[in-house]
């Protein structure tokens, strides 16, 4: 069968199965929409954690960065699995006990406040939104390549996908049509794995064939690794930036992540999906299990992918070898050059292909004579998982896999992201804030044309997205770590936070944050200007946009405790509900909603 078509049966088949889980597990009730009648088993819940958690930024970009940034993208991996322990150890089970629906629900009972309400859901909002463009990036990029349409067409035809099984099914449909969708990815992304491993190395665990022997040269797979790179002019792949701004930023960047994932509400309103509490710590397990076989193969399909593009440009080895003539390029370049998510360019006129770091010096011994720049001008990081069957030249089904592995990852965490959104407006905006006596069928419909709005906002967001897939996604962890997280955190420890401190801690942490992005991104339009400025480099101790979450968190928690000392004390029913969710009596079942 032609690729293409077969692309589009195993495509078309796993959109066919979610749709047809969406119509058997459809809501029929707000208890359902919101968190699926709680009913759900922990080992089907940490499935559809572990799919709800692994976005398009763990399938399609985590991979990318570790094979173009090496040892600094090891933050990615250290920080979101660090920090999905610290969410399941220190926040899930007690908010669980709780017993609410949503994020801001517990954020205004616990801080008796509707301004803090109201404060959590812009906060969860614009976290959520900036979460879920880099999904509908993700949907975009692979739509493009297998399907052969262009970004847009695939960001809309996604967006179709989602609103009929995210309007219809709510949380109920949501968790089942996850659970496939963790099935589909996790073996479009080991297969392709497995065997890579055994091609380059013999070994057929990727984990272990990272640090195998490659059969290409007889050394170690990192040591052949590094010593291409070297031979180009590239840094070393295992090593790390001995200087004080690289240092800091991959240290307050790895802390973002942490504290940000411990703060996504997609995650957390996870674990109000199952019966009772002691469930609630099973789940948070199972989906770390569940996650792990993905986190452990990522380095390994980074590292192996960037051995195969070296292998692809450089056949005959680095070593007084010619670069690849471009006219005998494998067909996998011409694929991606359609999609402009690659591309070349022959600056010198050699008909070759000429990949270099530029500002190296070690490229006499490559034949290169006439060098006017990198020759390979297009490389976006978010492709090679994508086009890693295609590099190895895998058999075409293992290609149709990963594509619609792909389109699994980022499906099931926009679903979630926009089920966190259409709850939070439906439930906390309109029925706890606005309109209290709202009939549940009234209700629902605003939970649904919540969920239908937030579905065109992320499509419209997500044609325009301001970086790669994990490159937005960081951002949005940024901003979680800085207001949820703080706010959930204390609203759990601290009997002495207030309603004041909360709102004014929640607002510091997200107007610090959101405009130290936008400043140094250089977002901002400034009037009387045709364009944006440039971005601000190394403001505040050179922290980049992606780390300044924690600094945000920091000053929230700050802000907080202060203006609580210096305002009216904590009632004591609060206090007393306080230590009813933090000391696990009754741990076995949860407080009734």
């Amino acid at each position: 069968m032609d690729q293409y078509y077969l692309n589009l049966t195993v495509i078309g088949g796993s959109f066919l199965l979610y749709i047809i889980i969406a119509v058997w597990a459809r809501a029929g009730s707000t208890s359902e929409f919101y968190t699926a009648g709680r009913g759900v088993h922990p080992v089907m819940n940490g499935m559809a954690t572990a799919a709800d958690w692994m976005s398009a930024a763990s399938f399609i970009s985590m991979a990318g960065l570790i094979a173009f940034s090496g040892y600094t993208a090891s933050a990615y991996l250290m920080g979101w699995t660090g920090g999905y322990v610290l969410l399941a150890l220190l926040l899930a089970p007690y908010l669980r006990k709780f017993g609410s629906f949503t994020v801001p629900e517990f954020i205004g009972d616990r801080f008796y406040s509707r301004p803090a309400r109201l404060v959590a859901v812009l906060c969860l909002v614009i976290a959520s939104l900036t979460y879920v463009i880099g999904q509908m990036t993700g949907v975009g990029v692979a739509f493009a390549r297998f399907l052969q349409v262009s970004n847009s067409t695939g960001l809309f035809i996604g967006a179709a996908v989602v609103f009929f099984y995210s309007v219809l099914g709510g949380m109920k449909g949501i968790t089942y049509t996850q659970v496939a969708q963790y099935v589909v990815l996790v073996f479009a992304y080991t297969v392709p794995a497995i065997f890579i491993s055994l091609q380059l190395t013999g070994n057929p665990i990727p984990g272990l064939g990272l640090f195998s022997t490659y059969e290409g040269s007889g050394e170690p797979l990192l040591t052949t690794l590094n010593a291409t790179l070297a031979d180009l002019g590239f840094g070393s792949y295992t090593a790390q930036d001995e200087s004080f701004s690289s240092i800091l930023n991959m240290t307050l960047f790895t802390l973002t992540l942490m504290i940000g994932t411990a703060g996504l509400p997609h995650v957390i309103i996870r674990f109000f999906t199952v019966p009772k509490v002691s469930d609630a710590r099973l789940s948070a397990g199972w989906a770390l299990v569940f996650i792990a076989i993905v986190y452990l193969t990522a380095p390994a399909v980074g590292a192996m992918a960037r051995l195969n593009i070296m292998d692809t440009i450089w056949p005959n080895g680095t070593e007084n070898a010619e670069a690849a003539s471009i006219e005998e390029l494998p067909v996998w370049f011409d694929n991606w050059e359609t999609t402009g998510l690659l591309g070349i360019e022959d600056k010198n006129g050699d008909g070759r292909l000429q990949y270099y770091n530029e500002a190296g010096g070690a490229l006499d011994n490559l034949g290169t004579s006439e060098l006017a720049g990198n020759e390979l001008v297009t490389f976006n990081p978010d492709i090679l998982v994508l086009a890693n069957p295609e590099i190895a030249q895998l058999p075409g089904w293992v290609v149709a896999l990963v594509a619609a592995g792909g389109m699994a990852a980022a499906l099931s965490t926009a679903a979630g992201l926009l089920m966190a959104i259409s709850s939070a407006i439906s439930h906390d905006l309109i029925k706890r804030s606005i309109n209290p006596g709202i009939s549940e069928k009234g209700e629902l419909m605003w939970a649904r044309g919540a969920m239908a709005a937030a579905i065109a906002v992320a499509t419209w967001l997500g044609l325009n997205p301001p970086g790669f897939a994990a490159q937005t996604v960081a951002l949005a962890f940024g901003i979680a770590a800085a207001t949820i997280f703080p706010a959930l955190t204390m609203g759990i420890f601290s009997r002495r936070v207030n309603n004041v401190g909360a709102v004014a801690g929640m607002l510091t942490g997200l107007i610090f944050t959101v405009v130290y992005i936008f400043l140094h991104k250089g977002w901002f339009f400034i009037p009387g200007t045709e364009s944006f400025p440039d971005t601000i480099e190394g403001s505040f101790f050179g922290i980049q946009s992606t780390a300044i979450g924690c600094i945000g968190a920091a000053l929230n928690f700050a802000v907080a405790f202060a203006v609580s000392s210096a305002t009216e004390d904590t009632p004591e029913e609060i206090k007393e509900m306080v230590e009813n969710v933090r000391i696990p009596r009754g741990a076995g079942t949860a407080t009734a909603h």
